[in-house]
């Protein structure tokens, strides 16, 4: 077996909805049917028991080792706890080939189950060892290492429930919520309102004491000192005991408290000193340590922080007990559960040392030993919900704490006996606020009932209604995808929202080219969405993007399918029909909103059988509104796009918007089919997001000057009293819609100038002289830059070759070259002709013609 091109499909993809790792796998011939391996299965069952039950995908096919790489690669998974439901394995044309998916939670994991499986299924073959308890410790450990953790996962999870996207910008806890101009950040439990200023105050703990105790709010006093002699004096002037701690620090590291002796003070000295040169004493206040977090203005949940210990038997030793503790599953090693093992240093040995224990000694039955004086959760503490129990005094408190120092989210650490009566009446104070606190201890308390902690800043992100997304319109099709994703964003645009916009020329937003060259793909469309000058956002969506990667986005608002050709790069990727083709293009269709549109070519039987793919309604347009599918669409009231007597024609039951084609520069009157084309598409997907007529109406007008708006799509120049039109068109398909508009045009003398792309079929390109050949007197033919694999000519023979039955071609040229080409066929023009430049590189080739017909 051989696994090659593996590939994470980020997005809804050919598959499915799920992320998922995408491989090549080839089996031998022996390997395509593994009832032929002797023994195989049951060898594999040995070294992986829970493996699925290996079923045929058909009546009558055979199990291929392909398969038991898929599930085994999903059962590794599983089995190290990861939620993955989904794969699949397909056979390719090729003899002993497949395309293997796996569903992930986690790329690297998943991509680290395949490599294990394909090591599972070898060990198998060879009746050699496999390691599975090592394999899925590996799984797991990774697991742990790249998913987020239990308190930005509670807020990832709240927004999924609202139906708000997200993304990770980082391998850590950076996420963005929603996209473009309506998208928000958290960096763990931090929010990107939160000002530096205030995680510094919050830092600070003698600042943050000082701003709290002038708004009234109990602290414990004390001050910053600078030695050990300075401590002491120090504790002397607040009264024993005292707590020593760094002047900044966080999960209680190098915090000492309850000190009552010299002694104890200078140990607590060193051990702060480890972390911080700056070091506080403050009076200690006895009592239990409170967790209190507010969001916004509201105290959301509280916790009882009690610190980590055991309590003896009489029979084991200190550290038996712990040992004992520690195997509860919920304790872990880091911050992905919910509790955190208890752990055997110098500090816990330091703590036993005070109680008169060692890690050997064996307690009474029924004695507390505590191993902490801290109760952070990180250092193995435990917590108890106490939410319903705060004093509305309390919480009073701690709200205007974080107001003070001016965090959104805020963990307010008070020590008091409880939270039943206020502050004050117990002599308790608050000791620290804390930014970006942990939530675990909220969610998932040792004892009491989890707090929706992570919907509370949800909700203080985004208001009810709002999911934080931005109309997306997809655009997919064969040929005027790139003319239609420039028309919608001009509407778009029109209608002042500010758009961002890929095709295959670049990336735009607001009008402003930001990258350039073919971004039709995810990447591109994902720097769109994450530019927070971005209102709404028209995507090109081409087929190899949704094969290397998926879609950028989960949903988008309205898809656009302009037409499926054969001529679309078929032949690669294993994508060899246009059914091929189709069920590709069709991914955006099938993830449309359900309160979004899809809009369909009713004249393309291919692209109109889609809309049995579309979770929500459908938008038929077809320049003839008598063809059964869209006469069926207006009878039932549905909206339809189309043309009647000079004017485009949007509808939807009685209702009717009418646009006179002499109003829409770029269909010249209505004379170019495709350009009416890609404007009922572009009228239908404005309508789709609510755009008003007017708006629209004023849009088309607007966009008159193709040369800019849509570069390289049927541009049209003067050159000495003869019309040069250059197009990017690179298709059968393409070529027959450029004949059928040329063909309206009156001219003396018809020329073309054409290369060809060589990632095509040879009957591609062979086809599209084939038809200009019919249609054009003079062809140059011209090799452009880059050959895309072929070698050098290949492409001119085989335009070449389509010339042989050309029935109208009386002269033929062959130049290396575009821009030579392009000087030949501008020099023999003569007042009258007409010249079709199929151009290559499209910004250099269209400032080159301007340039030479403004100088005549």
């Amino acid at each position: 077996m051989e696994v090659s091109r593996i590939r994470a499909l980020r997005g809804p993809n050919l598959w499915s909805h799920h992320t998922a790792v995408e491989a090549i796998v080839k089996c031998s011939e022996a390997e395509c049917a593994i009832a032929e391996l002797a023994g195989f299965e049951d060898r594999l069952r040995a070294l992986f028991p829970e493996l699925s039950i290996l079923q045929p995908t058909g009546h009558n096919d055979a199990i291929s080792i392909a398969h038991v790489f898929e599930l085994a690669a999903l059962g590794l998974q599983a089995q190290a706890g990861c939620p993955v439901t989904f794969s699949r394995t397909t056979q390719t044309l090729e003899q002993g080939v497949f395309q293997v998916v796996v569903e992930y939670s986690e790329e690297a994991v998943g991509r680290l189950a395949l490599e294990l499986a394909e090591k599972l299924i070898q060990a198998a073959v060879d009746n050699s060892a496999f390691d599975l308890a090592a394999a899925l410790e590996q799984l797991r450990e990774l697991d742990e290492d790249v998913r987020l953790g239990p308190s930005t996962g509670s807020i990832v999870n709240a927004a999924i429930a609202r139906n708000i996207p997200y993304r990770r910008l980082t391998d850590g806890s950076l996420v963005a919520f929603g996209w473009g101009s309506r998208q928000r950040k958290i960096q763990a439990a931090e929010m990107d309102g939160t000002s530096a200023i205030a995680e510094a105050i919050a830092q600070d703990k003698e600042l943050t004491k000082k701003l709290l105790h002038a708004a009234g709010v109990p602290v414990p006093m004390g001050r910053a000192v600078s030695s050990p002699d300075d401590a002491w004096a120090a504790a002397l002037e607040v009264g024993l005991p005292v707590v020593i701690k760094p002047k900044d620090g966080n999960q209680g590291k190098g915090v000492t408290v309850n000190v009552t002796t010299r002694e104890q003070l200078d140990a607590g000295y060193l051990a702060a000193s480890e972390f911080r040169d700056d070091i506080l004493v403050e009076r200690f206040l006895p009592g239990n340590d409170f967790r209190l977090l507010v969001i916004g203005n509201k105290l959301v949940a509280a916790a009882r922080r009690d610190p980590p210990q055991v309590v003896g038997d009489g029979k084991q030793t200190v550290r038996e007990l712990v040992e004992q503790v520690n195997k509860d599953p919920r304790r872990g090693s880091g911050h992905s559960t919910s509790l955190t093992k208890i752990r055997f240093d110098d500090i816990a040995l330091a703590s036993l040392a005070k109680q008169g224990y060692s890690a050997e000694s064996v307690p009474p039955k029924g004695q507390r030993v505590i191993l902490r004086n801290n109760a952070n959760l990180s250092t193995g503490g435990a917590a108890t919900d106490v939410t319903d129990d705060v004093h509305p005094e309390v919480a009073a408190r701690a709200i205007a704490a974080a107001q003070m120092v001016g965090l959104d989210i805020c963990g307010v650490d008070l020590v008091c006996d409880s939270v039943l009566k206020p502050i004050e009446a117990l002599n308790g104070g608050i000791v620290e606020v804390n930014a970006a606190p942990g939530l675990r201890m909220h969610l998932s308390p040792s004892f009491g009932k989890g707090r929706a902690v992570g919907e509370a800043i949800v909700d203080s992100m985004f208001e009810p209604g709002n999911d934080g997304r931005i109309p997306i319109i997809a655009v997919t099709g064969t040929n005027g995808k790139t003319t239609t994703v420039r028309l919608i964003a001009h509407l778009m645009t029109t209608n002042g929202l500010r758009t961002g916009m890929t095709n295959t020329d670049g990336v735009y937003v607001n009008g402003r080219q930001i990258d350039s060259g073919d971004c039709s793909g995810p990447r591109s469309a994902r720097n769109v969405l994450s530019h927070p000058d971005v209102d709404a956002a028209v995507f090109e969506t081409a087929r190899g993007g949704v094969l290397r990667e998926g879609l950028a986005y989960d949903r988008c608002q309205v898809a656009v399918v302009t037409n499926i050709g054969s001529g679309d790069h078929l032949g690669l990727n294993y994508i060899t029909t246009v059914e091929d083709l189709a069920v590709l293009k069709r991914v955006i269709v099938q993830n449309v909103a359900d309160d979004g549109y899809a809009v369909l070519n009713a004249a393309d039987p291919i692209v109109a059988g889609m809309a049995a793919n579309s979770p929500a309604a459908v938008i038929f347009f077809a320049a003839d509104p008598q063809i059964p599918l869209m006469a069926a669409q207006r009878a039932q009231g549905k909206r339809a796009v189309y043309v009647e007597n000079g004017h485009l024609i949007a509808a939807e039951g009685k209702m009717k918007h009418s646009i006179p084609l002499s109003d829409i520069p770029i269909t010249r009157n209505g004379s170019i089919g495709f350009q009416v084309e890609n404007v009922m598409a572009s009228v239908a997907a404005a309508w789709a997001v609510n755009m008003d007529f007017d708006v629209i109406r004023a849009g088309l007008k607007s966009f008159a000057n193709e040369n800019d708006n849509a570069p390289g799509r049927f541009n049209m120049f003067d050159f000495r009293g003869a019309t040069v039109i250059a197009d990017y068109g690179h298709n059968p398909d393409a070529m027959l819609a450029l004949v059928k508009a040329v063909e309206t045009m009156p001219a003396q003398r018809r020329s073309v100038v054409i290369s060809g792309a060589g990632d095509r079929r040879d009957q591609d390109i062979r086809q599209q002289t084939e038809i200009l050949g019919d249609a054009f007197e003079d062809v140059i033919l011209y090799q452009d830059q880059c050959q895309r694999g072929r070698a050098d000519g290949e492409v001119l023979a085989l335009l070449r070759d389509g010339l042989k039955t050309a029935k109208k071609t009386t002269r033929v040229d062959e130049i290396t070259g575009e821009f030579v080409a392009i000087d030949l066929a501008l020099e023999r023009l003569q007042a009258g002709d007409l010249c079709l430049i199929l151009i290559d590189q499209v910004e250099e080739a269209l400032a080159h013609i301007s340039k030479r017909c403004s100088e005549g």
